[in-house]
């Protein structure tokens, strides 16, 4: 029985952190963004995330993106500075090829900085890319 079950491994997906200007704040803030390098289109997005590290926690965040299309990408949050100093998890599930696909993204503590920063060729900026 547990032979027939297929469980499929999602891939060209990804979760980013960017460095970008705010004109709202006039700061360099992270945002966080998905980034499907699929040919084909992702639906029924939704990215659920949250700041862990021992006991300290962020409140959970669900957002439902909905569509994401082929070689395209779509904004999820921005994540404040404070919390960059936990383990953020980002957990994404979406419908592709008729199947339901999920994968976790982790960037660990302290691991998001400047210093760290490469070019994410689908966004054609520099950021960092989960694990």
């Amino acid at each position: 029985m547990k032979k027939d079950i297929e469980i499929p491994i999602a891939k060209d997906v990804y979760v980013a952190l960017i460095p970008e200007w705010s004109e709202d704040f006039l700061s360099k803030d992270w945002n966080a963004y998905i980034l499907n390098n699929r040919k084909s289109k992702i639906e029924m997005v939704l990215v659920v995330s949250k700041g862990f590290d021992g006991d300290k926690k962020t409140s959970t965040m669900r957002h439902g993106i909905g569509v994401v299309e082929g070689k395209s990408f779509e904004k999820i949050e921005l994540v404040q500075e404070e919390v960059l100093l936990l383990n953020n998890e980002f957990f994404v599930t979406y419908y592709a090829d008729d199947k339901l696909y999920e994968k976790r993204f982790l960037f660990e503590k302290n691991s998001v900085n400047e210093n760290k920063l490469h070019l994410i060729p689908l966004l054609e900026k520099e950021g960092i890319l989960a694990k």
